[in-house]
């Protein structure tokens, strides 16, 4: 069985215009098929579970639904919409969008994957974002391109 490096980037939103909801629903989705890459979490302590607090979900039922339904995205979010307690205002919304993009990576991880990807650490790249992109990309290129 093969496995997938997730390549949905954490800059990416659906209709609901969540940063990262996309990239969360693939990986949980993978994971709850025994697919997801070993390099990644279903539901890591990152940008996931920022995303699930930002929205007031509960980790465990939102993993349930998406290993028992199997949801499309558009499934997934009109799932969301139905939760008790979901916090899907604009502020809301914006406000774990600034949070995901202004996020950063500690000097040790943004060097390692700026050097995997032959980069210069020259301060033009520092948000976690479009390192994780990097990171992913270099991943799915040395795994099934090279």
């Amino acid at each position: 069985m093969s496995t997938y490096v997730p390549l949905i980037s954490s800059g990416t939103a659906g209709p609901l215009g969540v940063l990262h909801l996309p990239r969360f629903w693939q990986k949980a989705s993978l994971e709850a098929r025994g697919k997801l890459d070993s390099r990644y979490p279903g539901c890591g302590k990152g940008y996931d579970q920022m995303t699930l607090d930002a929205l007031g979900l509960n980790k465990d039922a939102t993993l349930k639904f998406i290993k028992d339904s199997r949801p499309t995205y558009p499934q997934l979010e009109a799932w969301i919409k139905k939760q008790p307690g979901v916090k899907l205002d604009k502020a809301s919304i914006e406000k774990h969008n600034a949070a995901v993009r202004g996020y950063n990576h500690d000097d040790a991880t943004r060097q390692g994957i700026l050097k995997n990807n032959g980069l210069p650490d020259d301060g033009s790249v520092k948000d976690a974002v479009r390192l994780n992109d990097l990171d992913s990309w270099q991943e799915f290129h040395a795994d099934v391109l090279k």
